[in-house]
């Protein structure tokens, strides 16, 4: 199983390891739920070293991008800024989401998903070859990166790392600078304020013991799915796949169809007749709403059932809440029946997010 460079100081503070998708990680650190109102209320941090940085660097790094992903890298111009979009197959499908870095004109950063790592460099190299040849994709796995997140996540950041402050006191949402040794963007995956921390595998401990002792809690990937469940994030495997287009789960903002730009999957997107959205529930009923349970509709509306993508207990709300792909003919404040363990209980269409910087928006 694959471990990062943060592993043995997970265990020395008790943490409940897992597998997941072949990496060991933190589950909690004792409280899930202490964890996630940590998060909410002050500062929680996550290790996030199991996604993968890819830098790629040489001439026409920006062309090869314009091809790669859905959305329009042209938008990227300030060194720095952020963007979130997918990486499609030929097919419209979601292969990976991912965040794209621009850095110069010859030096792009994105960073992917854990699980889907290993088939995302095989994608990028082999379009690479097909495309732009003379690029230099390099994964960097030399790397660490912890996630501090919280209303008072960036003001423990420049406790512990007092140089951080000139550096990032203002830095916009989606906006990224490097000094030192440290890589630190304004991101996350919470729905709360906070950094993204990129440094050396050797400096990554001393980081997160003096993190803590600032007073910034540990939190694992528990915590880490109701808060971006909460925050209406998609989850990839759960919410999209290679299966699924981005204009059906919530993402077609991540698409550019209007530039006359070519793309993966940018043929099929746009032969494509959109049938279902993705949307919120809150369960009024007592009980759990949980991924793949059935939803169907009532008031004789047409188009069929609907699914469950993700779904859980929302610790800010007190009550169980869900992401489902559902016919469009659906909407906020319709009543829906979801089929939870043979009982059918009763949920309401709602926009997402759920919940944004610690209040409810439901």
């Amino acid at each position: 199983m694959k471990t990062t460079s943060l592993n043995q100081t997970h265990r020395n503070m008790n943490a409940k390891m897992v597998d997941f998708g072949g990496w060991d990680m933190p589950l909690h650190y004792g409280s899930q739920l202490d964890e996630h109102h940590k998060v909410r209320s002050d500062a929680g941090m996550f290790d996030v070293s199991h996604m993968l940085a890819v830098d790629i660097k040489g001439k026409g790094v920006r062309d090869f991008l314009r091809q790669l992903v859905a959305n329009n890298v042209d938008k990227l111009m300030q060194p720095g800024k952020a963007l979130y979009t997918c990486m499609l197959n030929p097919r419209g499908g979601v292969i990976d989401d991912l965040i794209i870095y621009f850095l110069s004109e010859s030096w792009f950063r994105i960073v992917v998903n854990a699980g889907t790592a290993d088939k995302d460099m095989s994608w990028i190299l082999a379009r690479r070859d097909e495309i732009a040849s003379g690029l230099e994709i390099t994964p960097r796995r030399d790397l660490a990166m912890i996630a501090v997140q919280g209303p008072n996540a960036r003001a423990k950041v420049w406790q512990v790392i007092p140089e951080a402050q000139a550096a990032t006191e203002n830095l916009k949402l989606f906006q990224a600078t490097t000094f030192d040794k440290y890589f630190i963007a304004r991101t996350g995956y919470t729905g709360e304020d906070g950094f993204e921390i990129t440094l050396p595998n050797s400096d990554a401990a001393y980081l997160w013991k003096s993190l803590h002792t600032a007073g910034v809690g540990p939190a694992g990937l528990g915590a880490r799915d109701t808060l971006r469940l909460e925050a209406g994030m998609n989850l990839y495997g759960q919410d999209m796949d290679e299966t699924t287009s981005p204009l059906e789960s919530g993402l077609a903002w991540t698409v550019d169809l209007k530039s006359e730009r070519n793309f993966i999957g940018k043929k099929t997107l746009l032969e494509t007749h959109v049938k279902y959205q993705l949307i919120g529930l809150l369960l009024l009923d007592r009980g759990v709403l949980r991924s793949h349970q059935k939803v169907s509709l009532q008031y004789n509306k047409e188009g069929g059932e609907g699914e469950i993508t993700s779904g859980g207990f929302s610790p800010t709300l007190n009550a169980s809440i869900a992401l489902a792909r559902l016919p469009l003919q659906i909407s906020a404040g319709d009543e829906v029946q979801v089929l939870v363990r043979d009982k059918t209980l009763r949920a309401r269409v709602v926009k997402y997010p759920f919940v944004r910087n610690g209040k409810s928006l439901i």
